[in-house]
């Protein structure tokens, strides 16, 4: 079965080695709690918040040797409540956990997104 996998980091600074390093230990971390390898991912779609261009966030996949994940970055809803220097990721993945099962990781300043959701998983960081 195909299930999403959600997540989100914070930045400090809107700076390529940020921007790649928050999100490299994102995925890392979405992938060990859902014992995900990347040829059981099917796709991942990144989204930054407004204030963020330096660079796409996708790359950070490619970084930590996920060459053939299908990945996509897509602009998040600029919301004046939304939350600042956001990375937010939604991982397709092969599993056999039920949807109450998936782990989804917030780190960081995006704990405050989804306290609700696994918050033994998520860091304060």
């Amino acid at each position: 079965m195909i299930r999403g996998i959600r997540g989100a980091t914070t930045v400090e600074q809107d700076t390529a080695e940020e921007i790649l390093e928050r999100t490299a230990e994102l995925l890392q971390a979405i992938a060990r709690a859902n014992q995900v390898e990347p040829d059981e991912m099917a796709s991942i779609c990144f989204t930054l918040s407004a204030d963020l261009h330096a660079t796409f966030p996708a790359e950070a996949a490619r970084r930590i040797g996920w060459q053939y994940v299908p990945v996509i970055c897509m602009r998040e809803l600029d919301v004046p409540h939304g939350l600042p220097k956001t990375v937010r990721v939604l991982m397709h993945a092969e599993t056999d956990r039920k949807p109450q099962e998936v782990r989804h990781v917030y780190l960081r300043g995006a704990v405050v997104l989804r306290e609700d959701l696994n918050p033994d998983v998520s860091s304060r960081g």
